[in-house]
């Protein structure tokens, strides 16, 4: 017999139009169906996500999270029997999306995963009773404690008392190396809102995971899943270890350097007045849009980069009339445009200068790619979009400009001055820092507030002023943080940052936290943290001192003695004796201010941290950069701030937060009723809510109520405020009345709001504290709110494209803020002749369009077009609502209200006729068409006629006199006119 060879044709390839990607021939359908299609397949009997009954009689499924890949499953409650009939998907996203659906008027929403348990297969087979021998067994084997054994046991009486399994092993048929069991929740949480747990065993890694512990730490729901798998497979059991470590170094920031000026004749760059002009300048007419165009964004060719910069400006805009700018003077011939892949060098700056007003204008177009920070270092705007990246992902612009050597083996200028550049590209760009969420919407009914206590900056306490004794803590926050930004547009004309004349330091008087331009009741906005400084404190105050001194004393704990010591000896106190004896002497010792203040300085940082408050979706709305230690007072301030107050506050000193609050405000009560405890402080409710059998209802926090109460919310309509601990301080108090302050106490928030929403935050803001703890005030704070917009940006971005693909129509912002469905309502009695058609077509023609007021309306009752431009108009709608896309144009709503209205047009008693803005540019090529046709009937009898005139970056008002002249209506060229 002849040893033949097989040889297997090689499989056919072919490559993705839509990715480039190669993959089989065979298979490119279903990739182009899975990646790049928009459209979701509807759930068959042959198209359906494997399901698995749990417990038959409360109707609980495990259900796969998704149709490709291994995940683990979730749990899914179908119930439609018996006295409760409860139907619920456990995933968060689903929950939002029923939200989204029934808010856009769809009532009959089912995700995916509720659809597919009408296909679960029926199994026969009993549930598995889990034997004590078993467990006695892992305990002499020392795979349990003892204690967890009793643990174990108590939750299988649970089990047996409900009539439900205590475990279930889930097999959807995955055939993969994991193995997935249900072990029952004896509480409602986040991780457990069905009331059931997956915990998932990996054979080939030999670990185990619950979301309700870490991976290297133990849980009763692992030893039940153990004792279910050792008493069903009990080969599969084997230890596990893991480690993890992160290292980070130091940034500093400095000035930037080697700012110089070649033309000294002339002073550039201006000082004092004449810079700050500038700076206004640039900051009004020069910003970047927010969403740049991808083909400036990309990576540009370095020969193809322009080496002669100069301002595209002729006219000088600060004068009245025409007055021509000056030619080109030379900046700089040395400057350099530092790109992603390397440095062009030996580019040409220019600037030019009205000879009237002495105004510059220096190049500042984003058009080309570019981004002058200083007329010495030019950024593409590739490279600032990078380090915007860089910034989001943990990491330090220098360290961004590290790698970037590193890789392309060449030397990049100053990283200090590269900084400075990118956050002179951030604050020119047209961000609406609006930090409001799609789906709690501008006025959140729940947020969660904490503070960031190792994200501070350098600051000298002593150097800060007291306020004046009339200041009463109002501070208009639109000016501080425009201030801000002007701080980091003027450092691009500056040597030093200690030369600047817009530096912001902090102060008392003048510093604010950002909350939302909708969210709040208005641009002035309260920050007391002076009042922390009172000699003589009421009670409420004194509770504020004696929260930050205990947290201060937690800090100092974690001292080395060494460290302990020498802080001891510079605040003048003995350093002899131990740990304890140096921690209890300090601790007498803080109660002056003094030493309070020189403590908190070298332990906590100068400043104290930052303080957020955001909506249970992971959305920023409120931050407050505190001077001094965090106290009830800073959450007090933002909270008084907004336009209308939340139903509920989750804080880890609510109590404290509540007899403060109200101690403000007495004549209103903010928190009540029952001082913000859920239900009145009696002995019985007391002790109904510890041993957890108290429940209450806030049923408006999910249908609103009809109708809305007094003052009541806008997305609940109570006006019910009650303050709620988080679950990692809910036990910490030792008001027994804190029992009524428990999130465990609300159904519709039990399980669906995640209080620690606010340390997953800052689990991953404190990677950027190795170098944003540097920088300086006005950079640490300017830099922050873009970090967390930047945040809020992606997390919005990505709830929307979730809705999308639940809905089959586009998904807009309503009135609050909210997504919903885009409807388009016909009103059912409007003619087909008011649709717009031909008889519209012929009139918008631009061949058809003259300077006259029937070129611009059809002329006769058109609902269609009315009802456009009212909703285009409606100012009670978001301001930020996209209205048109033309190509790379987007126009909003507020850019249509800005052009501004008649009813905004002031004639001080005159008769004046002012002339649209569309007529104006129809006069130029290549329309050329008469201006006298835009004129009334008796224009001489008008005290005055304005026409708007359109100059790059404004309008001008040209104003003709006509009853004073007394001329007539010819078509001659007039003198002044």
């Amino acid at each position: 017999m002849s040893n033949q060879k097989i040889f297997k044709s090689r499989p056919k390839r072919t490559t993705c139009t839509f990715c480039n990607l190669i993959v089989n021939k065979k298979n490119i359908k279903k990739h182009i169906e899975r990646r790049h299609s928009s459209v979701n397949a509807d759930v068959t009997a042959n198209h359906h996500l494997p399901s698995q009954c749990i417990d038959r009689n409360n109707g609980i499924f495990a259900v796969g999270r998704t149709f490709s890949g291994f995940s683990n499953p979730i749990h899914v409650q179908k119930c439609t029997w018996g006295n409760k009939h409860h139907v619920s998907c456990e995933l968060e996203q689903c929950k939002r999306a029923a939200e989204f659906t029934r808010r856009s008027g769809l009532m009959g929403f089912q995700c995916i995963h509720v659809k597919s348990i009408s296909y679960c297969p029926i199994s026969s087979e009993p549930d598995i009773t889990l034997k004590e021998e078993v467990l006695s067994d892992m305990v002499k084997r020392k795979w349990i404690s003892e204690n967890t054994k009793k643990i174990c046991l108590v939750r299988k009486q649970k089990a047996e008392s409900e009539s439900c399994p205590l475990s279930q092993e889930v097999s959807l048929g995955n055939g993969t190396s994991k193995i997935c069991v249900s072990v029952l929740e004896t509480s409602i949480s986040y991780y457990s809102r069905l009331g059931r747990v997956i915990v998932c065993f990996d054979k080939k890694r030999n670990t185990w995971h619950c979301p309700c512990s870490k991976p290297r730490n133990s849980c009763p729901h692992k030893s039940i899943a153990k004792w279910h798998l050792n008493q069903t497979q009990p080969e599969l059991f084997l230890k596990v270890r893991s480690t993890d470590s992160d290292v980070f170094d130091i940034f500093v920031e400095s000035g930037p350097q080697d700012i110089h000026s070649t033309e000294k004749m002339i002073l550039y760059p201006p000082e004092k007045k004449d810079l700050n002009t500038m700076v206004l300048y640039l900051l009004n007419n020069k910003k970047l849009p927010a969403v740049l165009p991808k083909d400036l964004c990309s990576p540009q060719n370095m020969e193809t980069l322009p080496k002669h910069l100069i301002p595209i400006e002729t006219f000088c805009t600060v004068c009245p009339g025409k007055i021509p700018l000056s030619d080109p003077i030379l900046i700089s011939q040395k400057a350099k445009i530092v790109t992603f892949t390397g440095i062009l060098e030996d580019v040409t700056t220019y600037c030019k200068r009205c000879g009237l007003c002495g105004h510059f204008y220096r190049y500042q177009e984003w058009a080309e790619g570019l981004h002058n920070f200083d007329d010495h270092t030019i950024l593409t705007l590739h490279l600032c979009t990078f380090l915007r990246q860089s910034v989001q992902n943990h990491t330090a612009v220098g360290r961004a400009l590290d790698i970037l050597e590193q890789t392309n083996q060449k030397k990049y200028l100053n990283h200090d001055s590269i900084l400075h550049g990118y956050l002179h590209f951030e604050a020119l760009t047209e961000h609406n820092y609006n930090f409001s969420c799609v789906h709690c919407g501008i006025h959140p009914p729940v947020v969660i507030m904490d503070l960031h206590k190792k994200g501070v900056f350098s600051m000298p306490v002593s150097d800060i002023e007291d306020p004046p004794p009339q200041f009463e803590g109002h501070v208009d926050i639109e000016e501080f943080w425009q201030s801000v930004d002007q701080e980091i547009v003027c450092r691009g004309f500056l040597q030093s940052n200690r030369e600047n004349p817009c530096k912001v330091s902090p102060s008392y008087v003048k510093w604010a936290p950002w909350i939302g331009p909708l969210t709040r009741a208005s641009k002035k906005v309260l920050n007391t943290e002076y009042a922390k400084l009172t000699a003589k404190k009421s009670v409420v105050e004194q509770a504020d001192i004696d929260i930050s001194e205990e947290r201060l004393s937690s800090e100092l704990m974690n001292l080395k003695v060494d460290a302990l010591r020498k802080l001891v000896k510079e605040c003048g106190v003995d350093s002899k004796g131990s740990k304890m004896d140096l921690l209890l002497r300090l601790r007498e010792e803080m109660k002056t201010r003094s030493t309070y203040d020189k403590v908190f300085q070298k332990v906590w940082g100068a400043s104290g941290g930052w303080a957020v408050i955001m909506c249970p979706c992971g959305i920023v709305n409120s931050v407050k950069f505190n001077i001094r230690a965090e106290s009830p007072r800073d959450y007090a301030d933002m909270l008084l701030s907004f336009k209308h107050f939340p139903n509920v506050v989750i804080y880890d000193f609510a109590r404290g937060l509540v007899t403060h609050t109200n101690f403000r405000e007495p004549e209103r009560l903010p928190f009540s009723p029952f001082e913000g405890r859920v239900a009145a402080a009696t002995p019985e409710n007391i002790a109904s809510a510890k041993r957890g059998e108290l429940k209450i209802n806030l049923s408006w926090l999910q249908i609103k109520k009809d109708p809305p109460d007094l003052n009541g919310h806008p997305a609940t309509g109570s006006a019910e405020h009650y303050a709620l601990y988080d679950t990692f301080h809910q036990y910490n108090t030792k008001d027994e009345k804190d029992a009524l302050r428990l999130i465990g106490l609300v159904p519709e928030l039990c399980g669906w709001v995640n209080s620690q929403i606010v340390e997953q935050l800052f689990s991953g803001m404190r990677k950027n504290n190795y170098f944003m703890n540097s920088l300086s005030p006005a950079s640490h704070i300017f830099l922050m709110r873009n970090i967390l917009h930047h945040h809020n940006e992606k997390v919005n971005q990505q709830a929307l494209e979730d809705l999308k693909r639940v809905s089959h129509g586009d998904v807009t912002l309503d009135a609050h803020g909210k997504a919903t469905l885009v409807h388009v309502n016909i009103p059912k009695d409007v003619d087909m002749a008011d649709h717009c058609g031909e008889q519209c077509e012929a009139l918008t023609m631009t061949s058809n369009l003259m300077p006259c007021r029937a070129s611009w309306t059809l002329g006769v009752h058109h609902p269609l077009q009315e009802q456009l431009v009212n909703y285009v108009l409606d100012e009670d709608r978001p301001m930020n609502e996209l209205i048109v896309k033309d190509g790379q144009t987007c126009l909003t709503r507020e850019n249509f209200v800005s052009l501004g209205l008649r009813r905004e047009m002031d004639s001080m008693g005159k008769d004046v006729y002012i002339v649209d803005l569309h007529i104006p540019p129809t006069w130029l090529l290549p329309s050329s068409c008469d201006p006298f046709l835009c004129l009334p009937l008796d224009p001489q009898k008008k005290d005055a006629l304005i026409f708007p005139l359109w100059t790059p970056g404004h309008f001008l008002l040209c104003v003709c006199c006509t009853a004073h002249c007394l001329w007539t209506i010819d078509r001659i060229n007039r003198p002044g006119c």
